[in-house]
């Protein structure tokens, strides 16, 4: 038995609507599916990546804070793959959202560059070449 790949990954919103506005809009993921949990006064978005991989956006009353920095443990951050680091970091700060300063991995010679969700969670764009 092997596992095959990452199937999603979830977080919770502080402020749902402007989460999903973020992800939705802002990024571009595509909506698979969206409910309210009455009983949980919750939501639940299902979004996809082009591959196939997913987000999972949820909303809970209060939800605690999550530190993140300095260098929590657990999880330190979602990267996106994408083709152009520099085309992704200008339409970002287009739509107002702060962008760190282009940088390269030094092990792959690949650009990245990190941003932060609403709710400060860390995200990175990590450049991977065009499929041929």
């Amino acid at each position: 038995m092997d596992l095959l790949r990452i199937h999603h990954a979830a977080i919770i919103a502080s402020d749902y609507t402007r989460s999903r506005h973020f992800y939705v809009d802002l990024l571009g993921l595509h909506v698979l599916a969206e409910n309210h949990r009455a009983q949980r006064d919750s939501w639940k978005l299902d979004l996809a990546l082009p591959d196939g991989s997913q987000l999972e956006l949820f909303s809970f009353p209060a939800p605690p804070p999550r530190p993140s920095r300095p260098e929590a443990c657990g999880l330190r951050h979602l990267a996106f793959s994408v083709h152009d680091v520099a085309a992704w970091k200008a339409r970002l700060e287009a739509q107002g959202i702060a962008v760190e300063d282009i940088r390269l991995d030094e092990f792959t010679g690949h650009r990245f560059v990190f941003f932060a969700d609403p709710d400060g969670l860390p995200l990175e764009l990590y450049e991977s070449a065009p499929a041929t």
